[in-house]
């Protein structure tokens, strides 16, 4: 689900080339791997080195998070991110290319490294809406865990929708009545409408959709350098997500005394934040967390939507990598807007791999105070 990441400090750990690596003596259960520390330790130390890794493989990227537990939630100690397109060619194929599966599979080898040097005590890898929708995802599992030691969990629309939500939820603008977090992927878009009433978020409804900025851009062909067929193009891809959206918009409260609250983590969502603040290049300090007006969201897409792929690949913080997908991330992003209309948009960068952490840091701390 994930789309591309914005570049950030904490995620420039990694490597830029990878190495074949020996796979992890882990074992492992529904995605959990428990991870042989490189070095023997004595009864009593094995608290002091716990450590916990989200793996998150979307369509688009590859994502890394190691974190130790602290007073206030997790410390981050290291982070890897890398853009593999693994869904690549998929919409017309329906299958993941091998040159899709060898990006793959280079950044999960380094991963891997990661998490053996780390001493990683407990780790969830996960995959989602590529290796949900793919012909040969079960191959490409298998391979992974084969030549990488990292057994990848191919999650369902709703863990998916429920990891982004409890990873990004702090973030939500206190307010009355329900608030709607959303996670604009590359191969899926999951909206989640969730009650604030409690101690924390409780999902009250939930909509997964086939679209993302990859699968998104790859069903509409057409000529990028003609303007005519750019804005054809892109009602056209406006035209598709809102009809995917449909029934989940009729369910939806009409909120005449409340306040419509919306939070978005994605790439798409901290780019355009990036724009907002004109920023030279993209500081995560800065975005997450951000509240941009509606406005300047919707003012912003509409420029890049009639910007040509040159001109997008000129502009700070998006980039010739991001240049062709950032148009279909914002249809999804006007899309929304229309079925929620929130004054502001939250900005997250954080999201599934949090979520993660959050889930096996408390399950860990449970099952060891009984």
């Amino acid at each position: 689900m994930a789309d591309q990441e914005s570049p950030s400090p904490q995620d420039a750990t990694g490597g830029s080339s990878a190495r074949k690596s020996r796979p992890n003596p882990a074992a492992t259960h529904n995605g959990q791997s428990r991870v042989a520390p490189s070095a023997p330790h004595g009864p009593g130390r094995w608290p002091k080195l716990r450590s916990y890794a989200a793996i998150d493989l979307g369509t688009n990227n590859c994502r890394l998070l190691v974190a130790k537990p602290s007073s206030d939630g997790f410390i981050v100690t290291d982070a890897f991110s890398r853009v593999v397109r693994l869904g690549e060619g998929l919409v017309e194929t329906g299958r993941i290319s091998n040159r899709a599966m060898d990006r793959a599979v280079a950044a999960l080898s380094i991963c891997a490294d990661k998490l053996r040097r780390r001493n990683v005590t407990l780790a969830r890898s996960v995959a989602t809406e590529a290796c949900r929708r793919a012909s040969n995802g079960d191959k490409f599992i298998e391979r992974v865990r084969r030549e990488t030691g990292i057994a990848l969990d191919v999650i369902t629309a709703e863990e998916e929708a429920r990891l982004a939500v409890l990873g990004c939820q702090i973030l939500l603008e206190p307010g009355a009545g329900p608030a709607l977090i959303f996670d604009i992927g590359g191969g899926s878009t999951e909206l989640v409408l969730v009650d604030t009433t409690g101690s924390a978020p409780e999902i009250v409804d939930w909509l997964s959709v086939p679209w993302g900025v990859v699968s998104l851009t790859e069903s509409e062909k057409f000529n990028a350098d003609d303007p005519i067929a750019r804005a054809e193009a892109f009602a056209s891809m406006r035209a598709r997500v809102t009809d995917s959206f449909a029934s989940f918009a009729e369910r939806l409260p009409r909120l005449d005394q409340c306040d419509y609250r919306l939070l978005g983590t994605s790439g798409t969502v901290t780019t355009l934040a990036s724009l907002h603040l004109k920023l030279p290049q993209y500081d995560r300090k800065v975005i997450d967390g951000l509240i941009v007006p509606t406005e300047s969201m919707r003012e912003i897409s509409n420029m890049l939507a009639n910007a040509s792929p040159d001109e997008r690949a000129d502009i700070p913080c998006i980039g010739r990598e991001r240049a062709d997908l950032v148009v279909g991330g914002c249809a999804i992003l006007e899309s929304i807007l229309d079925i929620w209309p929130a004054p502001r948009v939250g900005v997250a960068d954080r999201g599934i791999r949090e979520g993660i952490l959050r889930s096996l840091m408390s399950s860990y701390e449970r099952r060891s105070s009984q």
